[in-house]
This record gives C-alpha cells, sequence and structure tokens, in this order.
C-alpha cells in the first residue's frame, strides 16, 4: 500500500503545475481582420471613390496554390478589398508574365500585386517578382523592401506579411524582446532571414540555427532562448527537451504527416513537438491555428496600407 501511494506521489509531482498560454493566431487575426474592415468602411465613407485592390497572379494549377488564392480573395471580399485573379496556364513565357505584371504596376486601381509562388521551373522566380514595383509588393519580397529590412537605420514600406504577422503576435500577447535571447530556426528570404533582422531590430540578441548548425549548437541556443521561432519545415524539429523553462514557442512550420483519422489521410503540424513542448513553454502557438492565419491577414493590412499612400498621392 505504501509503495502505491508512494508511486502516485511520484506522478503527482511529474504533472506541471502550469500550463502554457496558447498564442491564438485564429482569435488575433480575427480581430485584426475586423479593424481592418472597419477602417476601409470609415474610409469609403469620407472618399466615395475609395476602392482598395488586390490583384493576384497564379500560374499552373497547383491545389494548394489555388487553396490559397482562394483563401486570400476571400479574405479580401469580407473586409471590403476588392480581389481578382489573373490565372495563366503554366507554360506562359517569361516575357508575357512580366509584361502582366509591368500593366499592373502602371495601372493606379490596383494597390497590391501578389504572385503566388512558387512558380513553374522555367521561370525565373526572382527576376519576375522583382518586377513588382515597391509601392505595390504587398508581399515585402522584392529586393528594395528586404535591403530595407537589413539595413539598421531604415525602415521598410511594407514587412514580409509572416514575420509582420508574428512581431504583431508577439506584441499582442506582450512579449518583450528588448534584451531577450531570440532564436529563429531557418534563414529563408521570405521568413528567417527578414524575421531576424526586425527582432534584432526591436532589441533581441538573435541567433540563427540553419542547416549548416551542428546538433550541439542547436541544443545549446535553444535550451537558452527566451523566444524560440521554428521556420524549417521540419516535423518535430523542435523538443521539450531542448527548450528552457518558462519559454515563448512560434511554430511557423506546415507539415503534414500520415493520420488515418483524417478524410484525407494526413494531418497538418509544425516543426514543434506540441506535447512535449506544451508543459515547459510559457506561451506557444498551435499548428494549424497560430501562425499560419496572421500571414493572411498581413495581406490584407499591406494592400490597406497601399490603397491608404494612393489617396493621399490623389488628394495632394
Amino acid at each position: 500500500m505504501w509503495e502505491l501511494f508512494s508511486v502516485n506521489l511520484a506522478r503527482i509531482d511529474s504533472i506541471p503545475d502550469r500550463m502554457a498560454v496558447k498564442i491564438d493566431g485564429k482569435s488575433i487575426s480575427s480581430e485584426l481582420r475586423s479593424s481592418i474592415a472597419d477602417e476601409i468602411k470609415q474610409l469609403k465613407q469620407k472618399n466615395p471613390g475609395f476602392e482598395p485592390r488586390l490583384t493576384i497572379i497564379q500560374v499552373g494549377d497547383r491545389p494548394d496554390s489555388s487553396v490559397y488564392v482562394r483563401m486570400k480573395l476571400k479574405s479580401s471580399e469580407e473586409v471590403g478589398i476588392k480581389g481578382e485573379l489573373l490565372k495563366f496556364p503554366a507554360d506562359i513565357n517569361q516575357e508575357e508574365l512580366i509584361a502582366q505584371v509591368e500593366r499592373l504596376n502602371q495601372d493606379p486601381s490596383v494597390h497590391g500585386i501578389l504572385i503566388q509562388l512558387p512558380l513553374p521551373k522555367h521561370l525565373d522566380e526572382p527576376l519576375i517578382t522583382n518586377k513588382v514595383i515597391q509601392s505595390k509588393d504587398i508581399d515585402g519580397f522584392t529586393n528594395l523592401n528586404l535591403a530595407s529590412v537589413f539595413k539598421k537605420s531604415d525602415k521598410p514600406l511594407y514587412i514580409p506579411c509572416t514575420p509582420k504577422g508574428i512581431l504583431h503576435l508577439l506584441d499582442h500577447d506582450k512579449v518583450e524582446i528588448s534584451g531577450k535571447n531570440v532564436v529563429v530556426c531557418g534563414r529563408s528570404d521570405i521568413v528567417g532571414g527578414p524575421l531576424s533582422k526586425l527582432l534584432e531590430k526591436r532589441g533581441g540578441t538573435v541567433t540563427v540555427i540553419h542547416s549548416r548548425s551542428t546538433q550541439a549548437q542547436k541544443e545549446f541556443f535553444c535550451k537558452n532562448a527566451d523566444i524560440l521561432i521554428s521556420a524549417v519545415g521540419q516535423v518535430n524539429f523542435i523538443t521539450g527537451d531542448i527548450i528552457k523553462e518558462g519559454a515563448v514557442v512560434i511554430d511557423v512550420g506546415t507539415n503534414y504527416v500520415p493520420d488515418d483519422t483524417k478524410k484525407s489521410g494526413q494531418r497538418m503540424c509544425g516543426d514543434v513537438d506540441y506535447a512535449s513542448t506544451e508543459p515547459k513553454a510559457s506561451m506557444i502557438t498551435p499548428v494549424p491555428g497560430g501562425v499560419g492565419p496572421m500571414t493572411v491577414v498581413m495581406v490584407l493590412a499591406n494592400v490597406l496600407e497601399s490603397a491608404k499612400a494612393s489617396l493621399g498621392h490623389q488628394s495632394a
């Protein structure tokens, strides 16, 4: 009996005395979406000709791209942004596609141009995305916008949507960045790279983990991170045994694993092993429902900013 009692005590002692606060990107994005819709409505009342407009260019019929495009168009409509899709065959030649981008650049009624990636392999993706003029680059992917992110004293016209969404999540839940040890896993041009620089500009001491980092380096830096952000696209890249007690964990990963309980036969998950990490973290984003919804709503926020800037030029 005493042996059973001691075993039960051991089990009680092993139960965490707190659970991490879930950073609810779905709820936070909904709040921001409502705010954007209200502002557009007010601007339309004051300026009858005001109509924010987003044009999405899609090349080919990739199912995942089509899903993302429909999501962006639906979200645009819900807040009062006019969204349109220009869809081209997968074999479109590069000169013709560039001509379409340049036509949209010259159209004053278009405030945001979004090129749905990836493009087919015969197209030069960096060249084509850089044909979008900076004032309409609401993805923040062009060289001019990214250069502003990395320049210490400069402020980008548009911050790439996923990094911008992550910063909004941290600010919304009052996560202090200045003076904190921040680890960003991944160094892509659209997430990890710009995000690490933006966090550094906010006063964080930032370390980037990448494909050449050793396992020992990964564990050392992650175990000392006050804020840990993973954007590598690898299931279970972050596990509970390598995070600091009380860390804020942001999971940007979008991965799919087999799951017979799902109609599709698979389920979405992030880079973070939620089950082992959540008991040690102070705050954590789920997947889905964390960073993903914020990326979409930041597209809308950037289109609104572009439309407002255009309105200012028209009234000047």
